[in-house]
């Protein structure tokens, strides 16, 4: 739900709650052939052709079986030149796998966009496309060359269907305290970055948060990850109403965190559907995650915070022209997202989201809801400000910004 500004046909959302049952048994039916259809990607391809590769004469570890932290032994196990190889043998596989050195997986996503830039090129001119498949073309064409910027860090990306990916803001390596946005529907790599209305994609949250961050602690080393590597629902619809795509995302998450260097506090900015995400992920994150802000959610799939089994704090706020307040608050036969993340009963850390405008403006410079943002990203906990004058959302904290 990033894109959207303005209130929805929220009818239809209450017609999909009234016919929960009908539509889950008929979703869960299709989703199940599609979950079974695994067409090759680029990405399926790269990955194959690394599990049947050797490198100094043995094989290379099993990228699916391996954890994180065995495949980090495995990359500081070889020189620089051995790595270097495999970043260019193997791009689209090194580049999105959890425990490879980030600096490695950057220099493999800047390879692998610069082969799907030269598909994108001749499919511009593929005859046998029409002309808004050449257009299309032309679009992704121009996106990936904007990503193979050297100043840009790749994290992650996949050009298959929508396209996933992921971008660094910060020396991650170094960092004292991570922060990751996670988004809402309507995320793809076209969606990924915007000049009109930017603080509603990814990159300008990212940023934005980033900059945030910096102004709130100067002498903190942060990073910030704009995180789009999951297939987010398009639009409003069965899929942005049930938690499938979320629990995907949730499995993605999850292993993101868990592969992150070092032991720095992660905390998690989910906006709209992406507290789906961050809802069901929760009881499976790693203690390092600190904190889980929800701004504009739909629910987190339970019915009070204790629910979500997790050690973070858990805070949310909401503007008071976001839309998303009309949305029924429940769950029924698998559609809605369960109680309101703001409500007293709920049990969040209700943060002040003053300033922020609409649905999409939570990251907007000089609101409050930002200021908020950046506060618990640095750990300045004692400095936030509570949507209550009563400093209720404060209770038990102190600040934490690393020095």
């Amino acid at each position: 739900m990033t894109s959207f500004d303005t209130s929805p046909q929220l009818n239809v959302w209450r017609a999909l709650l009234a016919l929960a049952v009908v539509f889950v048994m008929l979703a869960t039916t299709g989703w199940t052939a599609m979950r079974n259809q695994r067409d090759s990607t680029p990405l399926q391809s790269s990955l194959s052709a690394w599990e049947r590769g050797r490198i100094a004469g043995h094989r290379l570890p099993d990228p699916d079986d391996s954890t994180s932290a065995a495949l980090s032994r495995f990359f500081a196990s070889l020189t620089a030149q051995q790595r270097s190889t495999l970043a260019h043998r193997y791009p689209l596989a090194v580049g999105n796998m959890n425990g490879a050195p980030v600096e490695l997986r950057y220099r493999a996503n800047r390879i692998a966009l610069g082969q799907a830039r030269k598909v994108e090129l001749k499919r511009m001119h593929d005859i046998r496309l029409s002309a808004d498949g050449q257009r299309q073309a032309g679009h992704r064409m121009h996106r990936f060359e904007a990503l193979m910027s050297t100043k840009r860090k790749i994290l992650a990306f996949d050009p298959a269907g929508s396209g996933r990916v992921a971008e660094v803001f910060g020396n991650l390596s170094k960092a004292q305290r991570i922060s990751v946005v996670v988004p809402g529907v309507d995320t793809d790599l076209l969606t990924f970055q915007r000049t009109y209305r930017k603080y509603s994609a990814p990159v300008g949250m990212a940023k934005s948060l980033y900059a945030a961050e910096k102004a709130a602690s100067p002498s903190t080393r942060t990073a910030v990850i704009a995180w789009a590597d999951y297939t987010a629902p398009g639009g409003l619809g069965l899929d942005s109403a049930t938690a499938t795509r979320a629990e995907g995302g949730a499995v993605r998450l999850n292993a993101l965190v868990r592969a992150l260097p070092g032991s720095a506090p992660v905390s998690l900015f989910c906006h709209s559907y992406g507290s789906v995400v961050c809802g069901v992920a929760a009881h499976s994150l790693p203690e390092r995650v600190a904190d889980i802000a929800v701004a504009g959610s739909p629910g987190m799939r339970v019915t009070n915070a204790a629910q979500l089994h997790t050690s973070a704090q858990v805070w949310a706020m909401r503007d008071a022209d976001d839309w998303i307040q009309d949305v029924p608050y429940l769950e029924l036969g698998g559609l809605g997202h369960g109680a309101d993340p703001v409500s007293s009963a709920f049990g969040a850390r209700v943060l002040s989201a003053a300033d922020a405008k609409g649905h999409s403006g939570y990251f907007e410079p000089g609101t409050e809801s930002l200021l908020n943002f950046a506060e618990i990203g640095v750990g300045a906990y004692d400095s936030v400000h509570c949507a209550k004058d009563d400093g209720a959302c404060r209770a038990g904290l102190s600040g934490t910004v690393a020095g």
